[in-house]
């Protein structure tokens, strides 16, 4: 809780310097590859069977799209709050099986889909256009749900979907950093990554947390 009252009285302070500068302001899209680190195979122990066989885990590719504001600080440093769609999750394969359906597939697939509005406030270093940028983000989970699949031989025996929203967290936080470049015409390309803080569980009960690589271009107006 501690470090929830930190982050959002940081955003809070940050959001009241608008009214003292006068900010310019742009749009972002691009793709995020997304999946969870710790005990994430764990997070979902109540939605899946797991026997002793092997499960591998890999990231979820989305996107991410919004609007940000910039606001100067000095010459070369500026705030940079932002609100963001994101598709985030990440996914497993496996020996694994849907309860029940009855079904186990040593070659099934279940993926995470999450849905999150992301929250950064950056602080933003700018020299001669190439940019560095770190700050804290709160997100809130959206929607969830979890897709799984399986089959042989090219035939699909199993392709089902099931909300997950309520087996998660609805509040996250996390470390973002990452490079860009900004053109003289305002035309801009990113890179950052996302750490998160908080656990992903409802329960808070497993360590496992999000992570997130994003690239995006952008435009300042």
């Amino acid at each position: 809780m501690k470090k929830q009252a930190l982050l959002i009285a940081f955003i809070a302070i940050s959001t009241l310097t608008i009214a003292q500068v006068k900010p310019s302001f742009g749009v972002r899209a691009g793709l995020s590859s997304s999946g969870m680190h710790g005990d994430a195979v764990n997070s979902l122990t109540n939605m899946l069977d797991f026997t002793n066989g092997m499960i591998t885990t890999g990231n979820r590719t989305g996107f991410f799209a919004g609007g940000y504001a910039v606001i100067p600080l000095t010459d070369i440093i500026s705030l940079e709050p932002a609100l963001y769609y994101t598709q985030k999750g990440y996914a497993l394969k496996g020996a694994l099986g849907v309860k029940g359906t009855g079904f186990l597939g040593a070659n099934a697939t279940a993926q995470l889909n999450t849905q999150y509005i992301d929250l950064p406030v950056l602080i933003k270093a700018n020299i001669s256009g190439f940019q560095v940028f770190a700050g804290p983000q709160i997100s809130y989970l959206m929607q969830a749900d979890l897709h799984t699949t399986a089959g042989v031989l090219g035939l699909n025996l199993l392709n089902t979907k099931m909300a997950a929203t309520t087996q998660f967290n609805r509040l996250d936080a996390a470390a973002t950093a990452g490079l860009g470049y900004e053109f003289t015409n305002g035309v801009n390309v990113m890179a950052s990554y996302d750490y998160g803080l908080l656990k992903a569980d409802a329960n808070r009960s497993m360590n496992s947390y999000n992570h997130s690589f994003k690239i995006g271009i952008g435009m300042t107006f």
